[in-house]
């Protein structure tokens, strides 16, 4: 993990100290924006520690300010709200624990009080399941402990309500005991309405008369206002999403009331803060779009809203719609880059036409740089015997390159890495069969890749993903692992999902990655490298002797073939020969490929380069390698010199391309000797190639790509 970064985030004079004006160790900060809010959101796909840093902001800073940590992924409150959905959501039970947790609160203040959230809850029970005024009493006594809170000594309670709520929920209705009801009933309705607000104080009823008379329909009219909200919640769909998102404001007035009050003036320090983790699924996206809607309309309210988000742009309901590039991306804050931007809310004309991206700052979570991943891994490694600087160093470079700097996925290959022997010429993807012991289980060890499938994949699947999917998900990006572009894609899937009723599409799986936080790229259809050798390592082990390697290239070659002469739609290959040949190559037919280059060669010395670029990029299956002795032509060769020749500069340039193994210098000699020899033969054209062994040799010497793309371009940056 990047923990000199979160030590400046998490600090005394770090982003969430000022975001909650409050330092762990309690010192007052000066409060950073407000008093419009932005949500934060914290953005970074698997492995990228979001889930940790909100830990540990929960962590260092609930004594000091109230900070309720949350998961929207978990199941609990759905399964609570099964008994009575007619009266509860997960939703509301979420609102009903953050209420029940912060009036217990013994920090700074004391605790809080919800009267206004309790209002609305116990409209909701009349749509208790039974129908009767018992069952309705039974589920609004599930709240009794929420609106009031115990008097402080010395202060005044600042009463809502005349006397104590707890046990008089069920004597509210005892004019219509023993009738029964259909749910939301205008008669048990009205019953509940007309009660709660004959135990009002003056105060209380200006106050949910304010606050409920403002809901859609009511005029002004709180008691309108309720019945309006217990029918929505009743509806369902986008109503039911309306009334839930009006509850979480009620939630947010009770909190702001207990900061306003005289005792919370004198009391209360900081903000109270709300960290929404696996906030992109459902229930966390729904408690998102309730509080940026309402800030967007003008409501200010000092909590500060903390949540994840796997997608780049934090998530396409923030825009709309539309894409991020047609209405300008969320405001960003990237903690390696010194201190937060100022941020205020940019609005177009209506509120309600400004996208809700407006009102967010997007906490790019940061990768670990070359010099991080190398006390990582050192640090690591002095917990074993030492293997010598050799081995230390291409241990670093296998954990960077198959990392891509994802802090998560580092600490495990280094992990595993510590008691493994690299040899000097190993693919990267070895080290991913290096056991790692588990520190929950200190017994059994298992494969690195193993581990790292279950953490970034199977325990982390796309929000959308449809439940038919999931038992193949895995299975399906494995395979794509070879793919370059959708119609690639589209090819695998296809086969791969015959004799299914229903079938994903490459452009939906491309979507779900992107959706999952997995970046794209321009010629690899499964975007980041360190995933693609993930999935590469497991699919040649999928059945033995690399079968599904090589049968899902044969098919990949095959349908190329099928393609050659006819148009090419732009992306990754200039033509379907070239894709043709890229997947010969990787499946067995290296000398077809060499025929192909040292025939198509003469006379387009500048085409025919850039075509061995795109053959060449590609992986290389798992057994023994020769491509290095074959390059320095250390193995024997038939044919005449230009042949030879090229045979040589296609796998150095294999080589370079592939990025999984050390190459710098050496092959930067070996291209620069390969490409002059080539450059001196008798063919049209052959004397241009000396400014491309320039070019290449320069590339080789300092490890970067030859072909560059978006993904192996970042392990240059990263590393």
């Amino acid at each position: 993990m990047c923990e000199e970064v979160f030590e400046k985030m998490l600090g005394e004079g770090g982003f969430f100290a000022g975001l909650l004006a409050r330092s762990p160790s309690g010192r007052g900060c000066e409060p950073l924006y407000g008093p419009d809010l932005p949500v934060v959101l914290l953005t970074g796909g698997p492995g990228m520690g979001k889930s940790r840093l909100l830990r540990e902001v929960r962590d260092r800073f609930a004594a000091k300010v109230p900070v309720i940590h949350l998961d929207c992924r978990s199941t609990v409150y759905e399964d609570r709200a099964g008994p009575e959905p007619g009266a509860r959501s997960d939703t509301t039970e979420v609102l009903v624990e953050v209420a029940r947790r912060l009036s217990t609160w013994q920090g700074a203040g004391g605790s809080f009080a919800f009267p206004r959230l309790f209002t609305g809850l116990v409209v909701l029970a009349t749509g208790a399941a039974a129908g009767t005024t018992e069952a309705v009493a039974t589920e609004a006594e599930r709240y009794e402990e929420l609106p009031q809170k115990r008097r402080l000594r010395g202060l005044a309670g600042g009463d809502f309500w005349h006397g104590v709520v707890r046990g008089s929920i069920r004597n509210l209705l005892t004019t219509l005991t023993g009738a029964a009801f259909d749910p939301f009933s205008a008669a048990v309705m009205n019953g509940v309405v007309d009660a709660v607000f004959e135990r009002l104080a003056p105060r209380g009823r200006a106050e949910l008369e304010r606050i409920y008379g403002t809901y859609p329909g009511a005029a002004g009219q709180p008691k309108h206002g309720l019945r309006n909200l217990a029918a929505d919640f009743q509806a369902g769909g986008e109503a039911r999403e309306l009334a839930e998102g009006f509850l979480f404001r009620a939630l947010r007035e009770d909190i702001e009331a207990g900061y306003t009050s005289p005792s919370g003036w004198l009391r209360r320090v900081g903000r109270p803060g709300l960290l929404l983790d696996h906030a992109e699924w459902p229930l966390g996206e729904r408690l998102l779009r309730a509080v940026l809607a309402d800030r967007r309309g003008g409501q200010r309210d000092r909590t500060v809203i903390v949540g994840t988000a796997r997608r780049a742009d934090g998530g396409a309901f923030l825009y709309g719609g539309l894409t991020s590039q047609e209405t300008g991306r969320a405001a960003e804050f990237r903690p390696g880059e010194g201190k937060p931007p100022p941020w205020t809310r940019d609005e177009d004309g209506a509120p309600e036409r400004t996208p809700l991206a407006r009102g967010v700052l997007l906490l790019r979570m940061p990768f670990l740089t070359g010099d991080q991943l190398r006390r990582v891994t050192e640090r690591m490694q002095t917990r074993t015997q030492p293997e010598g600087s050799a081995n230390r160093r291409r241990i670093d470079a296998a954990v960077a390159r198959l990392s891509g700097g994802r802090p998560h996925t580092v600490a495990r290959l280094a992990a595993a890495a510590a008691s493994f022997r690299m040899p000097a010429d190993a693919n990267d993807r070895d080290l991913l069969a290096a056991p790692l012991r588990m520190p929950a289980d200190s017994a059994s060890e298992q494969p690195v890749a193993e581990v790292l499938v279950r953490e970034l994949l199977l325990d982390q699947p796309p929000v959308r993903l449809p439940s038919e999917h999931r038992d193949h998900w895995l299975d399906l990006l494995t395979h794509l692992s070879v793919a370059h572009d959708e119609e690639c894609a589209e090819v695998l899937l296809r086969h791969h999902q015959a004799g299914r009723l229903h079938q994903l599409t490459a452009r939906r799986v491309a979507e779900l990655l992107t959706d999952t936080g997995w970046p794209s790229c321009e010629r690899h259809f499964i975007g980041d490298f360190g995933l693609r050798q993930l999935l590469l390592y497991r699919l040649y082990g999928l059945r033995p002797d690399g079968a599904a390697w090589y049968a899902d290239h044969h098919l990949l070659r095959d349908h190329y073939a099928d393609r050659e002469g006819g148009p090419v739609a732009a992306g990754p290959f200039r033509s379907a020969t070239a894709h043709r040949m890229n997947h010969h190559l990787v499946s067995g037919g290296a000398q077809d490929v060499v025929s192909h280059l040292a025939d198509t060669l003469p006379g387009r010395p500048e085409e025919w380069c850039a075509e061995l670029l795109e053959i060449a990029q590609a992986p290389y299956p798992g057994g023994a390698d020769a491509r290095r002795e074959r390059a320095q032509g250390l193995v024997a060769a038939d044919g005449p010199a230009l042949r030879r020749t090229v045979d040589q500069l296609l796998h150095a340039v294999w080589l370079c391309q592939e990025r999984t193994r050390p190459t710098g210098p050496e092959m930067a000699r070996t291209l620069s000797r390969l490409l002059g020899l080539l450059s001196i033969m008798e063919f049209d054209g052959a004397g241009r190639l000396s400014d491309t062994a320039t070019v290449w040799s320069d590339k080789a010497v300092h490890e970067q790509p030859l072909l560059p793309c978006t993904c192996t371009g970042q392990l240059g940056r990263r590393g």
